[in-house]
Parts: C-alpha cells; structure tokens; sequence
C-alpha cells in the first residue's frame, strides 16, 4: 500500500511576479507491512528513499522487528500496535523478527522520488 499527497496539495508558494522560481513538487510516501500468521507480508518491498514504512502486527502473539544491522528496532509489539520508520538513505535493509528470527524481511531503498514542475 502506498499513500501520495496530490502534487496540488503539497505546491509550494511562491511569490506573485517571482521571476525565476519554479514549483515544486515532492512526493510523501508510506507503506505498510502486514504481521499475520509469522509472516511479514509483503516480505520484499521496495520504496524511494524518505518513505515512511509501517509494521502492523496483526498477529495475536508479540513481535519486535529488527534490522540485521542494529539500524532500527522496534519496541515489543503487541497484538495491533505497530512500528514505523523512515528511510533515508539508499540501500537494502534485512530485517528479522527478534522473537521469532524464522520470520524475514527486506526493505529495498532507492533515490528519492522529487518532481520539479516546468516554469
């Protein structure tokens, strides 16, 4: 699932006359993880870089998500709690449920997405 602003709604102001700006325009992003039955679903999951991910445990057993690396760790999640994270930078991003280490995940980042309308 992936949420974008309306280009519209995210319109910076620019002053009545203002010779040589331009509009710009920038993408928010999120996207959820499912957490049911031990599994993350979608277990892969590639985004822009500044996405926001969230992990939603809707398993009735507590879960923590780990990267491998120690870059983010969630608290212990309850039945219907969830976890959120914002990437901001490039890379690919393995991660685990520390309770459950069968349970796998990868987050994949790239450039971010940024739309500069013409003048």
């Amino acid at each position: 699932m992936r949420n974008v602003v309306p280009a519209a709604a995210l319109q910076i102001a620019v002053p009545a006359g203002a010779a040589g700006f331009s509009t710009v325009y920038e993408e928010i992003a999120e996207t959820t993880i499912k957490i049911d039955s031990f599994t993350f679903a979608p277990q892969r999951v590639t985004v822009n870089t500044g996405t926001t991910v969230t992990w939603h445990n809707e398993d009735d057993v507590p879960h923590i998500i780990s990267s491998r690396t120690d870059f983010f760790k969630s608290r212990t999640l309850d039945a219907d709690d969830k976890f959120s994270f914002k990437f901001s930078a490039p890379g690919s991003y393995a991660y685990y449920c520390a309770l459950h280490p069968q349970m796998i995940g990868t987050i994949i980042v790239g450039p971010a997405a940024r739309k500069i309308a013409p003048r």
